[in-house]
């Protein structure tokens, strides 16, 4: 009779345990989603402040260079994220330029970094919309008594769909690297560990499952980013040819 009170009691401190284990491991998994969300949202946001206007200015206007500045974004698009985040890392750390802010292993990192990584590609894809733009657009504008600033509005409403797909293509970048979130953040729990770091530790750990689980959550943020970005354009559509 006492020992299968003993382990009644066992079980149900193992039961406990593993309760509290698993409430734990939920809010880890919700803090994690949630930084890798504010974090890349950041990122993508700094780099949409600094990417639009310069490939409103290479899609919209010729000038000596515009070719030689437009392949250089290009190029930089496809630079690895590890070969980004070691640059960095040298320039972030003690002994680097930058080293006295001490951004190393901090957020901060992360959002400087991911939103370099992806200012390319935002230069890129919205310099190369505007540049396809029908040029007919432009000067019928003008025909129809439009100031330059309006002709320049027209054709940057003809774009819009180029410049949505430029901000959906630099947060699904920043959210999945992994090279730069590794190199700058140093997968610190608490601090600096985001989906991707996750899911690789996750992996090497042996645990798939949970792996597995974290890059679910990770492709629904991505697709749910994409919907919504869809419905503000169609939005947006609306009101400015209404």
């Amino acid at each position: 009779m006492s020992s299968r009170m003993e382990e009644w009691r066992l079980w149900t401190i193992q039961l406990e345990t593993d309760e509290v284990a698993y409430m734990g491991l939920q809010d880890e998994i919700v803090e994690i989603t949630l930084r890798a969300l504010s974090i890349s949202g950041l990122a993508a946001l700094l780099a949409a402040s600094v990417g639009l206007p310069i490939g409103i200015i290479l899609g919209m206007y010729r000038f000596r260079g515009r070719d030689s500045v437009t392949g250089v974004f290009r190029a930089l698009m496809s630079v690895p994220t590890v070969a980004l985040g070691l640059v960095l890392y040298l320039v972030f750390s003690r002994s680097g330029p930058l080293g006295f802010l001490e951004l190393l292993y901090t957020p901060l990192a992360l959002v400087i970094g991911q939103s370099i990584l992806v200012v390319p590609i935002i230069v890129s894809i919205t310099s190369e919309t505007i540049s396809n733009v029908d040029p007919l657009i432009r000067d019928l504008s003008r025909t129809l008594g439009a100031d330059e600033r309006a002709a320049a509005a027209s054709v940057l409403r003809e774009s819009l769909g180029g410049i949505v797909l430029a901000l959906s293509a630099s947060f699904s970048r920043a959210i999945s690297e992994l090279g730069v979130a590794l190199m700058l953040g140093g997968n610190i729990q608490g601090l600096t560990r985001v989906l991707t770091t996750a899911i690789a530790l996750e992996t090497t750990r042996g645990e798939i499952l949970l792996g597995l689980g974290l890059t679910v959550i990770l492709l629904t943020l991505m697709i749910a980013f994409n919907l919504l970005l869809n419905q503000i354009e169609k939005k947006v559509k609306w009101w400015l040819w209404e």
